[in-house]
């Protein structure tokens, strides 16, 4: 397939699956939003971490705010700059603002995570296929991080619903597969 055509099926499976998760109610949402937070609590892997890296939930994404209060675990959350993400130490006293496209984020002067500190990484996605590979929204942010060496080694959990959860996606060469998907019906580890 060239790369065109290729380009236009990410782009049209992206508008689609960002229509199909944008229609659900909010009772739909929050409901299988809060059976992902529950198998994300009963895991291994998130039982063993500590720094946590994590998203706010932007245009009905699976919602994971109501983990963020559990203290037990150190919160961190992405800045856009320029073209890459700075992550932060986020605490529900915290205040936030609205970033680059949006997308709500810590204050540029929150205490910056240094990537030996990280634990685990859930990674907001379009979708995720039975490889472990994600479609995100175009921009690169998570591309340029998971292919950047002293992140590579960090387990990486794709969270979507599962009508995103898909056989095969459209990949490219600089694609990194995910460590496990998480949707609401629960936890598949890859590796």
């Amino acid at each position: 397939m060239d790369t065109v055509n290729h380009q236009l099926n990410k782009a049209k499976l992206r508008r689609t699956l960002l229509k199909t998760r944008q229609s659900m109610s909010v009772w739909e949402w929050r409901e299988k939003s809060d059976r992902i937070c529950s198998h994300l609590e009963n895991s291994t892997l998130f039982a063993q971490a500590k720094t946590i890296l994590a998203y706010f939930s932007f245009r009905q994404e699976p919602d994971l705010s109501p983990l963020f209060t559990n203290t037990k675990y150190r919160w961190g959350f992405p800045r856009c700059v320029n073209q890459s993400l700075s992550w932060h130490i986020w605490t529900p006293e915290d205040s936030l603002q609205s970033g680059a496209y949006g997308i709500t984020e810590p204050h540029p002067d929150a205490p910056t995570l240094d990537p030996t500190e990280v634990d685990l990484i859930l990674i907001p996605s379009v979708a995720c296929d039975d490889q472990g590979y994600r479609l995100g929204y175009g921009g690169g942010y998570y591309d340029r991080l998971l292919s950047s060496p002293e992140w590579l080694t960090k387990p990486t959990v794709g969270i979507v619903f599962d009508f995103a959860y898909l056989p095969q996606l459209p990949i490219e060469p600089w694609d990194k597969p995910l460590t496990s998907i998480l949707t609401e019906t629960g936890l598949t580890q890859k590796d």
